[in-house]
């Protein structure tokens, strides 16, 4: 009898409990013993953040967002950072008694549900002895190896739904909408939710965008009578020979990129440019929430039923990925290598500019 362990790190992303229940139902078939770490690894270093999953426990949730383990994207236990009696922060690297209690507790496979940060961490784990197997999870749909990660559908679907909304509103009082959506260095939300959701310029991390073609394209809408245009953003978008929107501090007051601000920027050049009435909205974090959808739903179970099928062939230190509408197995070193960026070649950016969307450019 194997005993498996499973760890959600990262942003939260609709999907999770779908690999969860996938990986427990897939375990139990074969009579394994399936544990959840909570909060990340937290699990491995607190026992009470160690927890037994069964059929039970697991009911029903491939349906719901979020993840039953909770989850962390400051949880590095390679870089872990502490407050010490004299109130300062320190990092320290708690690896070694993670792989001391992995062993201790007598842990066959870690599987590890993450992006890219949290595969590169599991990385370093399997290069320290840990048998690890990833599984691919982010809403920006920008790990290399595979062809899609889940939750970006959700997102995509999520960023659809508000455009569609806004188009009403954006008429019946002849504004500019701004929507500034999640997509770090990568614009494939803004990409699929903009085209999808009919705006009129889409501004993506690919492309530095030069706001006065933003303005000729809502001055071309006034020209062709429509008195109202939706701008899409992703966070990541940079203006030309400018630089991320970073707002600064972060967790513990350490200095860090946190994106988020471009969206309201664009607005007010546009407010100034065009004396149009122009607003802005952030969708944030509500990408993030909710149910998956059916594609997603559908790809996190077989993600889950893949990854403990590697357990059980022995293949560790890989990711399960989409390729070719098939599941299959790549080194997580491959996997974290690169970030999948849109290319300006790509047929969704040549559907934009055929559709008379506004890249900026």
């Amino acid at each position: 009898m194997k005993k498996v362990v499973i760890s959600t790190g990262g942003g939260d992303a609709p999907g999770l409990n779908a690999v969860i229940y996938a990986v427990v139902h897939a375990c139990y078939r074969r009579g394994w013993e399936v544990y959840g770490s909570k909060s990340g690894y937290k699990g491995f270093l607190d026992p009470e953040a160690m927890v037994r999953l069964d059929l039970h426990n697991v009911e029903g949730i491939y349906a719901t967002g979020g993840t039953i383990l909770g989850s962390t994207n400051k949880g590095n236990p390679f870089a872990k950072p502490v407050e010490n009696l004299a109130g300062e922060i320190q990092i320290i690297d708690v690896s070694d008694k993670i792989m001391k209690n992995f062993s201790r507790m007598g842990f066959d496979c870690h599987i590890a549900i993450g992006g890219d940060g949290s595969l590169e961490i599991a990385h370093r784990f399997a290069l320290k002895g840990m048998k690890v197997i990833g599984v691919p999870k982010t809403i920006d749909n920008d790990l290399e190896a595979t062809d899609r990660t889940f939750g970006f559908d959700t997102a995509v679907s999520t960023a659809t739904d508000a455009l569609d909304k806004l188009h009403s509103t954006a008429k019946s009082h002849d504004r500019v909408m701004v929507v500034e959506v999640m997509g770090r260095d990568s614009g494939w939300i803004a990409l699929y939710s903009g085209i999808s959701g009919g705006a009129d310029a889409i501004l993506i991390p690919e492309i530095p965008f030069d706001i006065d073609k933003v303005c000729e394209k809502i001055a071309d809408n006034e020209l062709h009578e429509k008195h109202y245009s939706i701008v899409v953003v992703a966070e990541g978008a940079i203006a030309k020979g400018g630089a991320v929107f970073n707002k600064g501090t972060g967790e513990l007051g350490r200095e860090e990129v946190v994106l988020g601000g471009v969206g309201e920027w664009v607005a007010s050049e546009i407010r100034k440019k065009t004396e149009k009435d122009t607003r802005s909205l952030v969708l944030g974090h509500l990408q993030r929430g909710g149910s998956p959808t059916t594609f997603d739903r559908l790809l996190a179970l077989r993600f889950g039923t893949a990854a403990v099928r590697l357990v059980e062939e022995g293949i560790f230190d890989h990711m399960v990925a989409l390729i070719s509408s098939k599941m299959v197995a790549v080194p997580i070193a491959d996997a974290i290598k690169s970030r999948k960026k849109v290319g300006l070649d790509n047929d969704k950016v040549l559907a934009a500019r055929e559709l008379g969307i506004c890249l900026g450019d």
